[in-house]
């Protein structure tokens, strides 16, 4: 019985996929995680306690049912666990690459608290629906039925992705802008290879312009097309542009100090085989560098591991709090240990040496954690006397990101946006001042994280299918 197959916490050990030793997978952009197979994908989802209260569901943004699929690929019903995965995630391959799963479902599993060892939730995702395209379950949408109305989406990034997907499965008729010549945002041009190779993402691509999605590329909004031009053409618009104005710090301005944005870009272009300049002049190119990275997100984990693989000759991440008050995954910290970066914890930028040809060294505060701060999270503070300077030929900013200023960027009346600079959206659906016009996910949060831009994606998504019958409603009773 289908019990008898779960609960094996206690006798099996918690498992990873076989990782790619460090000094293999430094060498390219590869993934370093090879795929479980059938056998052992069963197994270590048969370690699932199947909680009456699942934690790891709670703690799921897009509160994905993964006691359900976990014991589905136990009894080897991988078909079944594929479409309760896709039910609620638009890219459960992708979620199971990158999400930082020892913050949010495996972190939070209650065997994890038992000192069992969690379920490896992300790889048993990732297998899944990986084996789904393989097998040719992964089909074009189909709607049931064709709805005359037409959405148009800025951005295909996760966000914008994840409600086109929500549209064309109610049939409503779909267009997606983007400043960029490739679908996928920060999926495509932010994130490395070795943890999200692009042919996962392109296959994504294939999948939704089979299914009647268009995508209008190279568009930048308020240049090559007005805002008010897109809100002629469909019955609503969805703004999901993510965040790509990078934080930065004072007098920064130097040769060779550069945002992580630019620096991840570049590389990814490069191994599309793009024409990259920037990087072929050595000015977002590690190799041969002495580099240094400025935060402590997963952000600066994708550009020191990035480093290594460039060739450089050393890499350090300076981060002002310790190891425990990190935001970035654990899991990342640790593979860039054994790729070779050096993390310098409590350690904080106060100004950069320059020569005539660029940055030589960043001058550097010491720091130690003082009292806790309203959220309960310990501030750092100097220690007066401790500074020193830290040697660096290249110095890469990965400080977080903000939102741009949208309604002067495209020329926009009425837009309102908050203090922050983050669009004024109604929780829950991202209604904007505007009508029909809806954000998602990062623009309004100012944060950008993708398993959260997926969630506000299908949310906007639904919330716009409500828009669109009551607006089709009160046209029937206007007649």
């Amino acid at each position: 019985m289908a019990e008898n197959k779960m609960l094996k916490f206690v006798s099996v050990p918690r498992d990873m996929p076989e990782k790619r030793l460090a000094t293999a997978r430094r060498e390219d952009f590869q993934e370093i995680y090879a795929e479980f197979a059938r056998d052992k994908a069963a197994e270590q989802s048969s370690r699932c306690s199947q909680c009456g209260v699942p934690y790891c569901q709670t703690h799921c943004p897009l509160h994905n049912n993964i006691p359900d699929w976990l014991r589905l690929t136990a009894e080897g019903r991988l078909q079944e666990a594929y479409e309760v995965s896709q039910a609620t995630n638009t890219f459960p391959e992708i979620c199971g690459r990158i999400c930082p799963q020892d913050r949010l479902c495996e972190g939070n599993c209650v065997i994890e608290q038992s000192g069992h060892g969690t379920v490896t939730i992300g790889s048993v995702e990732k297998y899944i629906t990986d084996t789904a395209w393989e097998e040719g379950w992964v089909k074009p949408i189909l709607p049931a039925r064709e709805r005359p109305e037409s959405v148009g989406i800025i951005g295909a990034g996760p966000g914008g992705l994840a409600a086109a997907d929500y549209l064309r499965r109610a049939g409503v008729q779909v267009t997606v802008y983007d400043r960029y010549d490739r679908v996928g945002g920060l999926m495509t041009y932010g994130i490395p290879g070795f943890k999200l190779e692009k042919e996962v993402v392109d296959r994504r691509t294939r999948q939704f312009e089979d299914s009647g999605v268009e995508f209008v590329l190279n568009c930048k909004v308020g240049e090559d097309i007005s805002f008010d031009a897109i809100r002629g053409k469909h019955d609503a618009v969805l703004i999901a542009t993510g965040v790509y104005k990078s934080r930065d710090l004072p007098d920064s301005d130097h040769g060779g100090v550069i945002r992580a944005i630019d620096y991840l870009t570049a590389s990814n272009r490069k191994n599309f085989g793009d024409d990259v300049p920037e990087y072929d002049s050595g000015e977002l190119n590690a190799k041969g560098k002495k580099v240094v990275v400025i935060g402590g997100g997963d952000t600066a984990m994708d550009c020191v591991r990035t480093a290594i693989r460039q060739g450089a000759t050393s890499v350090k991440c300076l981060y002002r709090r310790d190891r425990a008050n990190m935001p970035g995954s654990q899991r990342e910290v640790a593979n860039a240990e054994e790729e070779g970066v050096e993390l310098v914890w409590l350690s904080a930028p106060k100004g950069f040496e320059c020569g005539p040809n660029g940055v030589t060294g960043v001058h550097v505060h010491r720091m130690r954690l003082g009292t806790p701060d309203a959220t309960g999270r310990r501030m750092p503070e100097k220690i007066e006397g401790a500074d020193y300077l830290e040697e660096a030929d290249l110095v890469v900013k990965a400080l977080g990101f903000e939102p741009e200023d949208l309604p002067t960027l495209w020329g926009v009346e009425g837009l309102e946006v908050t203090r922050w600079g983050t669009v004024r959206a109604e929780f829950g659906t991202g209604a904007t001042s505007l009508d029909g016009v809806f954000a998602v996910g990062d623009i309004v949060r100012g944060a950008s994280l993708v398993v959260w831009a997926i969630r506000d994606g299908r949310d906007s998504a639904s919330a716009i299918v409500d828009y669109l019958d009551q607006s089709a409603s009160a046209g029937v009773a206007a007649e």
